[in-house]
């Protein structure tokens, strides 16, 4: 396992560097007809850069583009049409909004370099190189940041359980990463590119991925920022009494404010105006607490 210096306050991307020093929202932009909670919303180029002016205007720091579904039972999409999906959308959000900090999140290496040579800056990959290892030397070429999830098995079984077996699931999460940021050095991507990601809802049941956010320490202490990606997930729902997918915006925002107490810098969301609020003030007692009080 790969052992980097202590969590650094920024992360260094294609269009520059992005301060950590506060929590960071990243925007979720599913352009499929199937994604589990917004598919087939923004699938046309306007839609998408209407919604993409939206999530930049409620505080997302990054957008992420989506042009494949990984809820469970979801079929690969070939690389020529994934790059359709997601290349107009990124020409067009770059136009609208040239400041925005894009971020494609594919497991193909084709993809990400027409999606990198459009205008984006990072690569979330779910797969952590696993699926398509020449990924890793398209992000060291284009200088890229790089998020690396923990998941198993294929695009169609990896949001199941059906690869949900652990006998430590948060020591085999940071074996698995810890391998995969390696696998990036061995590249030529630099530390200080590469973003964590326990995969919350990825090859883990509702508990393994309580028992994950309970002990994300561990996965900080590896020392890269960590993501996290709770947004509407079906564990935030079975938590409290088993609520469907709309109903699932007060478990998104605890999930965070829980992973921004052990650590996790940057948060990947649909709902971001409302996050932004919670962890706001989950940010305040974290500061307060540092403090140090004098007594009269």
């Amino acid at each position: 396992m790969i052992h980097a210096p202590a969590s650094r306050p920024e992360w260094c991307t294609a269009r520059g560097r992005l301060s950590l020093d506060r929590p960071v929202l990243v925007g979720i932009l599913n352009v499929t007809p199937d994604s589990f909670s917004d598919g087939g919303r923004h699938d046309r180029v306007e839609a998408a850069v209407t919604h993409a002016e939206r999530l930049l205007s409620e505080g997302a720091a990054i957008i992420d583009i989506g042009g494949e579904s990984t809820r469970p039972g979801a079929h690969e999409v070939a690389a020529g049409d994934e790059a359709e999906r997601v290349i107009p959308v990124i020409r067009a959000v770059v136009k609208n909004s040239p400041d925005a900090v894009i971020s494609v999140d594919t497991t193909k290496a084709d993809v990400a370099r027409r999606a990198l040579d459009a205008g984006a800056a990072i690569i979330n990959d779910v797969s952590a190189f696993r699926l398509d290892p020449a990924l890793a030397d398209v992000v060291a070429e284009h200088g890229a940041g790089v998020i690396l999830m923990h998941s198993r098995g294929t695009v169609s079984t990896m949001a199941s359980y059906t690869h949900a077996q652990y006998d430590s699931v948060m020591r085999e999460v940071c074996e698995e990463l810890g391998a995969a940021a390696g696998k990036a050095n061995a590249a030529g991507i630099r530390n200080d590119a590469i973003v964590l990601d326990p995969g919350l809802g990825f090859s883990k049941r509702t508990e393994d991925s309580f028992e994950v956010l309970a002990h994300l320490e561990a996965l900080v202490a590896l020392g890269f920022p960590v993501l996290v990606g709770p947004s509407r997930k079906r564990f935030t729902g079975d938590a409290a009494g088993g609520l469907p997918v709309e109903d699932r915006l007060e478990g998104t925002v605890a999930a965070c404010c829980a992973a921004l107490e052990r650590g996790a810098r940057l948060f990947r969301v649909h709902d971001v105006a409302a996050v932004k609020r919670g962890l706001a003030v989950a940010e305040a007692v974290r500061n307060a607490g540092r403090e140090s009080w004098r007594t009269s």
